[in-house]
């Protein structure tokens, strides 16, 4: 078993590396910050001058985020130039507002695109009088409201764009929409009628994706090429399109890698032979059956319900919801009031005192807090997004995992690491989040990055129950499963400031 588990990882880890590494391996880039602003350049292989194309991210979003792009349009023929608007990724000048919907946001993201199109035309391999845009949500918009005041901007592909206002009938010119086939009808809504507006518009509706998906959907890009090969009067190249989905597929693999490492991890970290918790059920007598009974879980669904439900009220007059961050404030004032209430009631219940004197508290345990930053920090960073945190993030990284801490460690006590009654916090959790955001407690922003949260919200649950097997301490369980949703709500989430 021990022999499979580690030719499993080993094949994981390097199957998605090689994923990672691969994924435009052939194109030369670059990394620069002009004006402030951080750059990723991708040039490609062939020599000349080529049109040039600026990509940008949506709201937390980064130029890693977009990379796809970058690989799918240098292959294509094309200099690309990704950015990191202000308050993501790299960039630590602040977005002047919580939504990007303010007039000074407005201006910060033009300045922004500004300056990254201003970089494309400096480099030497582009045509500066054939340049276009791609976008992605606030991205869309931004490139689109650009478009439409500089008529030189040749053509814009605008995905997923949340506003029909960034546009008229008169400018831009050029402009493909694009929508998923599963976002939020608005969406789809936004795209059609733009695109109505000028017969040198289209508009292109993609299959089974959503408002994420739809960034690494095949489709997507050879729609992007497509556009961009009329505009510029016929196809680049014929090379093919790389597989958008390559390193987010890599990244997966890398995080299932580090989830399996950790069985063996807390193996040896905690002395299986000194698994005092299942012999505490027994030994209580009280039996399994009613432990891990439908009847408790509803039980602990409903006083979850009841504590996320003043969490989600209380959480909109807390003063974290002043924080630097946009959401998160929100979301981690919420975390910690939800916990709190949950701690209340489990320090009311014997099996707390029973539970806290029977786990195993060992210092050494400790070392899966850093074993747990790593496995989220590097498959993230290296495949999905930027996720090193820069500037003001590292205080408040420290905030957030204390709120999402002390709501796992009062999980514990709740559930008593029973992986149903687990699943039942986070779904309550989740869904009581959602009802604020639709309810307008909170920005309506998270509803679009829900199944990434909920997948969040799993992985820390199946943390819970490795670590739960060999009766870790509940601390400890928090502290380290905690990162695993802190830390990507840290570094994704923008950076505000009047």
């Amino acid at each position: 078993m021990r022999r499979t588990l580690l030719f499993l990882l080993l094949v994981l880890t390097v199957t998605g590396g090689w994923l990672i590494a691969g994924a435009g391996d052939d194109l030369r880039r670059a990394h620069v910050t002009s004006g402030g602003v951080p750059l990723d350049e991708v040039h490609p292989t062939s020599s000349g001058t080529h049109p040039g194309v600026v990509v940008a991210h949506g709201f937390s979003g980064s130029a890693k985020l977009m990379a796809p792009f970058g690989d799918t349009l240098a292959t294509r023929g094309y200099v690309v130039v990704l950015l990191d608007f202000a308050g993501h990724g790299a960039n630590t000048e602040p977005l002047p507002d919580q939504v990007a919907g303010t007039s000074d946001a407005t201006r910060v993201l033009q300045h922004d695109l500004d300056v990254a199109l201003a970089h494309l035309r400096s480099l030497p391999d582009v045509d500066p009088s054939r340049v276009a845009l791609v976008g992605h949500s606030m991205g869309a918009g931004a490139v689109t409201r650009y478009a439409a005041a500089h008529p030189d901007v040749t053509a814009t592909v605008a995905i997923s764009l949340p506003d029909s206002a960034v546009a008229s009938a008169e400018r831009p010119a050029r402009l493909l929409t694009m929508a998923g086939a599963l976002e939020f009808p608005g969406f789809r809504e936004v795209a059609t009628s733009v695109a109505a507006e000028r017969a040198d518009r289209a508009v292109r509706i993609v299959d089974g994706v959503e408002h994420i998906t739809i960034l690494y959907a095949p489709e997507t890009h050879r729609e992007t090429v497509a556009w961009l090969d009329l505009a510029f009067g016929g196809p680049r190249n014929d090379d093919a399109i790389p597989f958008p989905a390559r390193r987010l597929a890599g990244a997966a693999l890398l995080m299932l890698a580090f989830l399996l490492g950790l069985y063996p991890l807390a193996a040896l970290l905690a002395d299986p032979a000194n698994d005092p918790w299942p012999r505490l059920r027994r030994r209580d007598g009280e039996p399994r059956q009613a432990i891990a009974g439908i009847a408790t879980t509803i039980r602990v669904a409903a006083v979850t319900v009841a504590a996320a439900s003043a969490g989600a009220l209380t959480a909109w007059v807390l003063p974290t919801a002043r924080l630097p961050l946009a959401i998160a404030g929100y979301v981690a004032g919420y975390a910690a009031v939800t916990g709190a209430l949950l701690l209340a009631y489990a320090v009311r219940r014997p099996t707390y005192a029973i539970r806290r004197s029977r786990m195993i508290s060992r210092p050494r345990l400790l070392l899966a807090v850093p074993y747990a930053i790593v496995s989220i920090a590097v498959p993230l960073h290296l495949g999905i997004t930027h996720a090193l945190p820069v500037g003001d993030r590292w205080w408040l990284l420290l905030i957030i995992w204390a709120a999402f801490a002390l709501l796992a460690y009062a999980t514990e006590h709740v559930a008593c690491g029973v992986p149903s009654r687990l699943l039942a916090v986070a779904a309550v959790f989740v869904t009581v989040l959602t009802a604020a955001a639709v309810t307008g407690l909170t920005n309506g922003f998270v509803l679009l990055v829900l199944f990434p949260l909920i997948g969040l919200m799993l992985w820390q649950a199946l943390w819970s129950v490795f670590l739960n097997r060999f009766a870790v301490s509940a601390w400890v369980i928090a502290v380290t499963g905690a990162v695993v949703v802190a830390w990507p709500l840290a570094v994704a989430l923008p950076l505000v400031g009047g």
